[in-house]
């Protein structure tokens, strides 16, 4: 499947179940419903179904929401979309599904993407499409969903993985850092951008769920490393040591290292690989710049190293990315993207 050779936009299904959160909901209807081809066409059609006929599904909030579809919409879907629920029942208690929410999955078309957000990811486990695969979810049910699913590869330290076909995210807001992915993937950093933009988040968080998770909170009168970051952003084509971020905060590499990891989540040459990666990823789009200056421009130094960056972030060679995304459109990458930490 080619977004950017098929005229008519990409059908995102959100399979709404009782007990959702409301900002779940909206997050795919904000994300995809924002990118329009040159033409002023939308790239994508959003709807919203449930398991039953069209009505009434509970939230976790004092409302209910009105879902105009029932589960015949999942097999016109090419992605299917599936938010957090606190009302899962036996899908969250034994990892089985209902028999109503079983005969909705089946109506859905094999290739169709599948992706969830939060604890949706235990629908796709219960239904079978992430058995030996890599998934992740909200790092405070990370154990239990692993415990309760063997056979999947759960990683409590990423914002979204994305495996191919099907896509998982963290907790709640993660759900749009994977949305933007999505677009990013399928039409280009420039698109994905701009919807950034418009909806006024970062088109790109630095670091895992680890910024995340209960630890002390440090001095708020302790520097932080954010002046070494902003230096860095602006030297990425420069060798940069360790040494020279920490000599930005006057600390030493050892305090420097430990108090960057407690903030971003990795550690200071993990973050500086991912600033290159997007470096290149927008000079490769946006530029008639040559592989090897892509690579002196984003600091890899030489075309190989940044193939092999490349390779191992986005599964893809530079000269495929471009070919790709230079020319507007998107393709699904069958061998998968790398999980975002």
């Amino acid at each position: 499947m080619s977004l950017g050779q098929d005229p008519r936009p990409h059908r995102i299904v959100v399979l709404a179940l009782d007990g959702l959160l409301p900002f779940e909901l909206g997050i795919p209807h904000r994300i995809f419903g924002r990118p329009h081809d040159a033409e002023g066409r939308p790239l994508y059609e959003v709807v919203t179904c449930s398991v039953r006929p069209p009505g009434p599904v509970e939230t976790d909030a004092d409302f209910s929401v009105h879902v105009p579809n029932g589960p015949e919409a999942l097999a016109t879907a090419d992605t299917v979309i599936v938010p957090a629920s606190y009302e899962l029942g036996p899908v969250y208690e034994e990892g089985r599904l209902t028999e109503e929410l079983a005969a909705a999955l089946a109506l859905v078309r094999p290739g169709t993407r599948m992706a969830s957000i939060c604890t949706g990811v235990y629908v796709l486990a219960a239904a079978g499409y992430l058995d030996g695969r890599p998934a992740t979810t909200h790092w405070a049910d990370a154990e239990r969903f692993q415990r309760l699913f063997p056979r999947i590869r759960t990683d409590a330290d990423v914002l979204f993985i994305d495996d191919g076909d099907v896509l998982t995210s963290a907790g709640v807001a993660a759900g749009i850092d994977l949305c933007l992915h999505m677009v990013r993937r399928d039409h280009g950093t420039a698109v994905a951008n701009d919807v950034a933009r418009r909806t006024v988040v970062p088109p790109h968080r630095d670091g895992g769920q680890a910024q995340y998770i209960h630890r002390p909170v440090p001095d708020p009168q302790l520097a932080t490393t954010t002046a070494a970051r902003a230096w860095a952003l602006g030297r990425l084509h420069e060798p940069i040591q360790l040494r020279d971020m920490a000599e930005q905060e006057a600390m030493s590499v050892r305090t420097f290292t430990r108090r960057f990891r407690e903030e971003v989540g990795v550690s200071p040459g993990q973050w500086l690989t991912q600033q290159r990666v997007e470096r290149a990823r927008h000079l490769l789009e946006s530029t008639g710049l040559s592989v090897d200056q892509v690579a002196q421009e984003a600091g890899f130094g030489t075309a190989q190293s940044m193939r092999q960056h490349l390779q191992a972030a986005l599964g893809v060679t530079p000269t495929a990315y471009r070919r790709t995304f230079r020319t507007g459109g998107g393709t699904e990458d069958p061998e998968g993207f790398a999980a975002v930490r």
